[in-house]
């Protein structure tokens, strides 16, 4: 399971508006690709179609797909939305990562 706060939702929700997609129906599509500092990276996009090694979850209102290999690395993850002064974004809070590099966007088991 993902979880997604609040301020994750309102702004999914915004940008899925913005970009065209319904998010009543429509997902967001979470991975893990090889890459980044720590040899990990995040990834995130909005899609219209669930393939059929996807897990689905609703959380929150928001409706996230998962491949199963990147759901090994994802449980119990929170995605939260910052738009402090340190920068904006989306920031993957994983309780499995043990090490993550200084912007958030990586990490290793």
């Amino acid at each position: 399971m993902i979880k997604v706060s609040d301020t994750a939702k309102k702004k999914v929700i915004e940008l899925m508006t913005d970009d065209g997609f319904d998010a009543s129906k429509d997902f967001v599509r979470v991975g893990v690709k090889s890459g980044g500092c720590s040899g990990l990276s995040y990834d995130l996009t909005f899609d219209k179609t669930q393939q059929e090694n996807d897990k689905l979850f609703e959380e929150n209102d928001v409706k996230i797909v998962v491949d199963k290999k990147s759901f090994l690395y994802l449980v119990g993850t929170t995605l939260e939305y910052s738009g402090g002064l340190n920068g904006k974004g989306f920031v993957f809070n994983n309780p499995n990562a043990n090490r993550t590099c200084g912007c958030g966007e990586s990490f290793s088991l």
